[in-house]
């Protein structure tokens, strides 16, 4: 009941129809956070492209500048002469059978699986469990690839996956509510310059329908798209 209290209080003092820049929403998110955790910073983008059109289905990597606040734990399936590498590289968990067995026994407990090309084969099973888990490893985000090494650092070292939503939008977490007010922006502006980049030749219309960011339990703010372009 205590936090049910103080998200009211803080939603009687903020103004609902209030669209601010990219600066005031981080500045702001901070003020009204409620939690005594550090929690995540989500920002919600709706993009003006039909999920349904393959070539309009977004789903890519971006390297946050100021990283995700958050020590990913990744789990390397790779054959055992790759395993010596992803151990060096920091990777949590490294082997392959095993994991399999894991994962169809139901664990998930990762933040990113990376996997190297010779052995999806053997993963391509896993899909109904990690698909809905946004975990598949898949060449896009740079998630199948013989270069464990680099895959391990980039994602330790802030790199997140994102993929559009049947409602066409983009959820992702760019931070935690004890970064300072420009890492949250400037991560931010970097997901959305980075989806700016990847806009479909085919999508008519306005492009960045809507932005908003929100704490963990706090209510979100809606940005101005002009801000941010």
């Amino acid at each position: 009941m205590a936090i049910t209290k103080k998200r009211k209080a803080v939603e009687a003092k903020l103004d609902k129809n209030k669209v601010y820049s990219l600066a005031e929403a981080a500045a702001t998110v901070k003020s009204i956070n409620i939690t005594k955790f550090d929690s995540s910073v989500d920002v919600h983008i709706r993009l003006g492209v039909d999920p349904k059109k393959a070539d309009q289905a977004i789903r890519g990597t971006v390297s946050l500048p100021h990283g995700t606040g958050k020590t990913k734990r990744v789990l390397v399936l790779c054959t055992p002469d790759k395993e010596a590498e992803a151990k060096a590289a920091g990777a949590d968990f490294v082997g392959l059978d095993e994991f399999v067995a894991k994962i169809e026994a139901g664990w998930t407990d990762v933040d990113v699986v990376v996997a190297t090309p010779s052995v999806m084969p053997k993963i391509g099973k896993l899909g109904k469990i990690l698909g809905p888990r946004n975990l598949m490893p898949n060449p896009k985000t740079g998630t199948v690839t013989n270069d464990v090494a680099n895959a391990v650092n980039e994602v330790k070292g802030g790199k997140i996956a994102f993929k559009i939503d049947k409602a066409g939008i983009i959820h992702a977490s760019i931070g935690r509510i004890s970064f300072a007010p420009e890492k949250i922006a400037e991560n931010a502006q970097e997901l959305i310059n980075t989806l700016i980049r990847m806009k479909p030749a085919t999508a008519k219309g306005t492009y960045l329908k809507g932005i908003s960011m929100a704490a963990t339990m706090s209510p979100g703010l809606a940005i101005d798209t002009k801000s941010v372009g």
